[in-house]
């Protein structure tokens, strides 16, 4: 069992923010992610009720066995899964409120992946055996997820996930992915006919069909946060918002993890900063992810005839398949949410033309909605790894680091699994897992690894830049 001395005495009321949300924070360019700052306006804060109780703020020196960074999903299940399965109670700090970051800006679609590549790739990449067992590790993550939500009130919308081809030209490569996941995988992976889906489940006017896979799960983000702050804490788990890590120190097998009020001494270090890691976090993390920006909106509820006009005959997520590539769905309350990729900086992400691209999407996919009006936006920072790929690894054996990151968009579902998996290694279990995203670090090329991050940022934006023009290319017009 974990012994804390000095501790944090246990608050009965969230804690509030100090300072206003930032809609141009940058976690390439920006120092820090601030200190107790406001959540982003989404539709998930707005309808989630009040955020449940924490600790409060660090306020003096303590001693923990376990002290990890970022209250957001990854971070909060590996301390519900240290708890439940090792008896050990972690300290989890967040820079600004509880699940401030990826896990209250996401789509909420939960889908049988991790990261961004498909089977087939995976194939590619590492051959057949190792693809085989990432895709059973996808599979028991759906199972994992499943147990840990079925007592959490997040409006689940089960059912699986319709990969919706936005072009007739992709149609050949789905149909031969759905053989490839049914005759290999043995994953029942169906194609359905543009006619099919546009009459019976969603009439996307941009649909030539789709592959429907029958795993998939649609959730409210900011439910399922504040349920796992909930159950991390009904746990034994502290969690201490408006505390972010400002400096770490490692001397005598110990971290000196320093916030504004007090120094946390750990034995053990898991970080799951997702999109918000700073790159003056650790060395270990300098330039090793690419973060980019996701809009989404979401509109006033649909009326009747709106969903009979769009024939929204179906609440499962939905993706299209643009590289750039479209997430959306119709919620509970009969609402259209809808996201894809923005802006490449912070700087410039509060412009509204990065919103009028969404409503153009939601005009091409639905002309029937026409001027819906949008009652939320907001965009947030995705962790994108060089590789395409995430780690949940212990990158130095002679160091107790751990980190969860880089899920690329597939973090709603995968973040709990990878959660499991991080507090397997913090627990001393890590030897047990032999797939590549947990024996090895997260990639980057050697030229760059000593180079600063704020000499480098400029150049790693400007490929960005050429990226994004070639993937509209490929998406509208070859």
């Amino acid at each position: 069992m974990v012994m804390q001395i000095n501790e944090v005495t246990t608050t009965e009321s969230a804690t509030q923010a100090r300072v206003p949300y930032d809609p141009s924070y940058d976690p390439l360019m920006d120092k820090t992610p601030g200190l107790g700052r406001d959540y982003a306006p989404t539709y998930w804060i707005g309808t989630a009720g009040e955020p449940p109780a924490d600790d409060g703020p660090v306020t003096q020196t303590m001693e923990v066995d376990v002290a990890i960074i970022g209250a957001g999903f990854t971070g909060l299940t590996a301390a519900i899964f240290l708890a439940q399965e090792y008896g050990i109670k972690a300290t989890v700090l967040e820079a600004n409120r509880t699940a401030w970051g990826c896990s209250t800006r996401n789509g909420g679609q939960a889908q049988c992946a991790s990261g961004r590549l498909k089977r087939s790739q995976w194939i590619q990449r590492w051959g057949l055996e190792t693809a085989k067992k990432m895709h059973q590790e996808c599979v028991d993550g759906m199972e994992t997820f499943k147990e840990l939500i079925k007592d959490i009130d997040c409006d689940p919308q089960p059912g699986g996930h319709f990969y919706i081809a936005h072009r007739e030209r992709i149609m050949s490569a789905l149909r031969q992915e759905a053989e490839l996941l049914r005759n290999t995988f043995g994953y029942n992976a169906q194609i359905i006919d543009a006619a099919t889906l546009r009459n019976e489940y969603v009439n996307d006017h941009e649909a030539c069909g789709a592959m429907h896979e029958p795993e998939g799960i649609g959730i409210h983000a900011g439910k399922l946060a504040f349920g796992y702050v909930k159950k991390a804490r009904a746990l034994g788990v502290k969690v201490h918002p408006s505390s972010p890590v400002q400096s770490w120190e490692t001397r005598d097998g110990y971290h000196f993890l320093h916030t504004p009020g007090g120094v946390v001494k750990a034995k053990a270090v898991g970080v799951a900063t997702g999109g918000y890691t700073n790159n003056s976090l650790h060395k270990e993390f300098k330039n090793r992810l690419l973060p980019i920006l996701s809009n989404s909106v979401v509109t006033r509820p649909l009326t009747a005839d709106e969903i009979e006009a769009c024939r929204f005959y179906t609440h499962q997520v939905l993706t299209d398949t643009r590289v750039l590539r479209h997430y959306y769905r119709l919620l509970p309350d009969n609402r259209l949410q809808i996201g894809s990729r923005s802006a490449i900086t912070g700087r410039v992400a509060p412009e509204q033309k990065y919103e009028d691209l969404l409503r153009a999407s939601i005009k091409r996919k639905f002309p029937e909605l026409g001027d819906i009006p949008l009652e939320y936006s907001w965009w947030g920072w995705v962790d994108v790894s060089h590789d395409m790929m995430p780690r949940i690894t212990q990158p130095d054996p002679k160091q107790s680091i751990y980190y969860a990151l880089g899920y690329g968009g597939n973090g709603v579902m995968y973040s709990a699994q990878a959660g499991k998996r991080l507090a397997q290694w913090i627990a001393g279990h890590g030897s047990e897992l032999d797939l590549p995203i947990f024996n090895s670090r997260l990639p980057f090329p050697n030229l760059f690894e000593k180079v600063e991050s704020e000499t480098f940022a400029p150049l790693r934006r400007l490929g960005q830049r050429f990226l994004y023009r070639w993937y509209h290319l490929k998406d509208e017009v070859l």
